[in-house]
């Protein structure tokens, strides 16, 4: 039975954070654009007094893409193609976060589990693999399109992701020889202890130039600006994506922020230590989980006392706008009664106590929180660089993929291996 759960909760949570958060990346991208451009973002779309800091508004829009007819221009010739191209991306980037790790192996009545949607021996390769593969579907929806804008910025997309899958390839290579394991698990394992007692063996501090190309490369990979060439306003229109609407564009942008989140993923889980703690592996969280349980008891009532101040502070009302008010007593009573039970759960575990089980599942799902704040903080630098950094041309784009981050990475390696030769 433990099996079957195990397994459901692994694939929820794939699920979940690589299709199930996209209305919460828009309302984000949204907010975070309205925040640097110093205005309010969308807040206006509602269900009854329930604006939720403008999410309705990311639902509304996902409504309307769903119910949107799917038409197919008449002068689309490869239909066949033309269809299952947005299917390609959309998969490719949903299967890229199969192998990431949420926690360390899960030990339940002397039997482990592998906190993964799909473990297997593949490891990093399954990322770089699938990675790769997504850029089969962005060429064949340009060419099917029968349009020269989709043409045009399909052939820029796949030269792109083909330029910088080659020193993201490069610079995985250094990880693999600095770790010497392809697998996640073992690489996050790795990054469990500290240099004099102090500085977490995160690999952005082992190998910082390989997390900055790799880091760099992922946004190229995506598509995401500053690397958004396949698109241009004043150049290609919206590129592969301009005969594409309804849910064939949605599926085309649900690849998008799906690769955003797995790329996220994985730098987390390579450069920032995973579901590991700062200066706490899991031995030590089994060790020590009656003081990580009172200190999560001491510390989520601050934070909700902090973020319903801060909510009450911002969620203002004119005259005639007094449905904000309301929104905001319903959404206290609900965080500060979520609260109340949470903490009511976690005292009764220390006052309890929680047997050997008990301690395994609870520092698996610390863990998971671990990794999901780190996982949050990755995609919010995602938004923070679309919004702040100008996009480059083409032959920048070129030029520092090719002249810059290749070099630098074979560089790299050849440093690493001497550094790992003589170590040894």
């Amino acid at each position: 039975m433990s099996d079957i759960i195990i397994i459901l909760v692994n694939i929820i949570l794939a699920v979940v954070l690589a299709v199930g958060l996209t209305p919460l990346w828009v309302w984000w991208e949204r907010r975070i654009c309205g925040f640097i451009q110093d205005r309010s973002g969308p807040n206006r779309c509602n269900i009854g007094p329930m604006r939720l800091g403008g999410l309705i508004q990311a639902l509304a829009d996902m409504l309307k893409l769903v119910f949107k007819e799917d038409f197919t221009p008449s002068h689309i010739k490869h239909k066949f193609f033309f269809t299952i191209a947005p299917v390609i991306v959309f998969l490719c980037s949903f299967l890229t976060f199969a192998v990431v790790p949420y926690a360390d192996v899960l030990v339940i009545d002397d039997k482990s589990h592998i906190m993964q949607a799909i473990p297997n021996q593949l490891g990093i390769m399954w990322f770089i693999a699938f990675a790769g593969l997504s850029v089969y579907g962005i060429i064949l929806g340009g060419y099917s399109s029968g349009n020269k804008y989709g043409l045009l910025g399909s052939i820029r997309a796949s030269a792109q992701v083909i330029s910088y899958e080659a020193a993201m390839g490069l610079a995985i290579i250094s990880m693999i020889i600095s770790y010497g394991s392809i697998h996640l698990t073992d690489m996050v394992n790795a990054q469990s202890g500290t240099y004099l007692g102090v500085i977490p063996m995160w690999g952005i501090f082992i190998q910082p130039l390989a997390a900055i190309i790799f880091i760099v490369c992922s946004f190229a990979e995506t598509n995401r600006a500053p690397f958004d060439l396949a698109e241009g306003e004043s150049e290609i229109v919206a590129g592969y994506h301009t005969e594409y609407s309804a849910m064939k564009f949605g599926l085309f942008q649900v690849g998008e922020y799906a690769a955003m989140s797995a790329s996220s993923a994985i730098i987390v889980t390579l450069f920032f230590g995973g579901y590991q703690i700062p200066w706490m592996d899991t031995q030590t969280i089994q060790a020590n989980i009656n003081y990580v349980i009172l200190a999560i008891i001491i510390l989520l009532p601050i934070k909700i006392f902090i973020f319903t101040k801060w909510m009450k502070k911002n969620n203002k009302a004119i005259g005639e706008d007094k449905s904000r008010l309301k929104e905001t007593k319903i959404l206290t009573v609900l965080f500060w009664s979520i609260c109340i039970i949470v903490v009511g759960f976690l005292i009764s575990f220390l006052v309890n106590g929680l047997g050997t089980n008990g301690v395994n599942i609870a520092t698996a799902i610390i863990q998971i929180g671990t990794f999901l704040i780190k996982f949050f903080m990755m995609v919010f630098v995602y938004m923070w660089v679309r919004w702040t950094v100008l996009r480059f041309r083409y032959d920048q784009l070129q030029m520092l993929g090719w002249k810059v981050l290749i070099p630098l990475a074979l560089l790299n390696i050849v440093i690493t291996a001497i550094i790992v030769v003589v170590g040894n």
